[in-house]
């Protein structure tokens, strides 16, 4: 059935006011309009609904059975359509977003701070998970969007570049490389390295620039977390390349991080399921997520 919600209307409008005319001045129609309109519903049902003459319009059985319900379900209808197109201008509720643990830790606080000041009734709640279970999240729908370092397959997903992090050498204060500016990719060869484990979205990126500068060294240690490999660069059990977004604001104590040259960046998105629009608090909380990026 092709059944139109204007032709219920229209039904409903002629079965409370037993008149065609009248019923075509309560809902600015012609009578005409009326008329075909009711014939188009009855063809589609495949039954008389009106019983019409010159002097009356009575409504058949099937047409008072349709009449007694209808009223009901167009009136919770309308509410369900005003109630949908409240959440356009809806300031309170909760967003939920996914991110990995180096952005939960370095990007996502300033974030939830700036939401908490500027959006007070909107609950911004943060899940720190590894990258590939951010992205599950977004694709499941378990969270509105997604903080992630850019995938490698993203075809379902609706992305947006928010921050270029460039990847850091972090040595020892007393290493041989720290008495250097900055250090090239090629010097890193032959040095043990100290790694982020392949769960993480930088560790691709890292391999990649290694390969391209061909540099081959050992990888002592794959680690899930930026405070962990710290440790053990600390306790000489090798050298790292992490993203500069994992430095602490204050500094790395005995550590210290260099620019690596040429110079490698990842870049950190905001991802949602395309074809998915956020909803309107989503988005709210996306640009706001974008604006603290931007200027950090």
């Amino acid at each position: 059935m092709n059944i139109s919600l204007r032709q219920l209307r229209v039904f409903l409008a002629v079965a409370e006011e037993r008149n065609f005319s009248r019923a075509g001045d309560a809902i600015a129609l012609t009578q005409p309009a009326v008329s075909r309109s009711i014939l188009e519903l009855e063809s589609q049902l495949g039954l008389k609904l009106l019983d019409r003459t010159t002097r009356e319009v009575v409504l058949t059985e099937a047409g008072q059975s349709l009449a007694a319900r209808l009223g009901r379900v167009l009136e919770e209808l309308d509410q369900t359509l005003l109630d949908v197109q409240g959440m356009a201008h809806a300031r309170r509720g909760k967003v939920r977003v996914a991110s990995s643990p180096t952005l939960s830790a370095q990007l996502m606080p300033a974030c939830i701070a700036a939401c908490a000041r500027q959006e007070p009734e909107i609950q911004l709640v943060l899940l720190d998970r590894i990258q590939q279970d951010v992205l599950d999240s977004v694709r499941s729908g378990e969270v509105d969007f997604g903080v992630v370092i850019e995938p490698s397959a993203a075809e379902d997903l609706q992305t947006e570049t928010i921050l270029d992090d460039p990847f850091v050498l972090v040595v020892p204060r007393g290493h041989a490389l720290a008495a250097h500016r900055s250090v090239r990719w090629s010097m890193l060869r032959g040095h043990a390295l100290v790694l982020l484990d392949h769960a993480s979205g930088s560790r691709r990126l890292i391999d990649e620039a290694l390969l391209a500068h061909g540099v081959q060294a050992e990888v002592a240690q794959q680690l899930g977390h930026p405070t962990t490999v710290f440790r053990m660069v600390e306790a000489g059990i090798g050298i790292s390349v992490m993203p500069a977004l994992a430095v602490p604001p204050q500094g790395l104590g005995t550590l210290v991080a260099l620019p690596l040259t040429p110079r490698v960046q990842r870049q950190v998105m905001l991802v949602h399921r395309r074809n998915r629009a956020p909803s309107p608090l989503a988005q709210r909380v996306w640009r706001l997520v974008r604006e603290i990026a931007t200027t950090a």
